[in-house]
């Protein structure tokens, strides 16, 4: 699991220090919010990104995705049960 931001590496290493985060966070910053455009969750209006989660399978294909409001929160473990459940 990651989770990729629109924030700067260095705001995203301090917030994930602070946290104990067991993952990885990946910063979209440069070009500012080039992958969150690709996913089409980047809030141009806004300058930055909604909260998107997606499950993407070894072939790079989105199999689930689930899209948040900016500030909205999120339930990343029952996201993760809804996305991994037999369909």
């Amino acid at each position: 699991m990651v989770a990729v931001s629109c924030d700067a590496m260095f705001t995203l290493r301090a917030f994930a220090e602070a946290e104990d985060l067991p993952f990885d966070l990946l910063s979209d910053h440069w070009p500012h919010g080039a992958i969150a455009r690709e996913y089409g969750v980047f809030d141009d209006e806004a300058g930055c990104a909604l909260r998107g989660s997606f499950l993407v399978d070894r072939s790079g294909t989105v199999t689930w995705s689930v899209l948040h409001g900016i500030g909205e929160p999120r339930d990343i473990v029952e996201h993760v049960r809804t996305a991994l459940s037999p369909r």
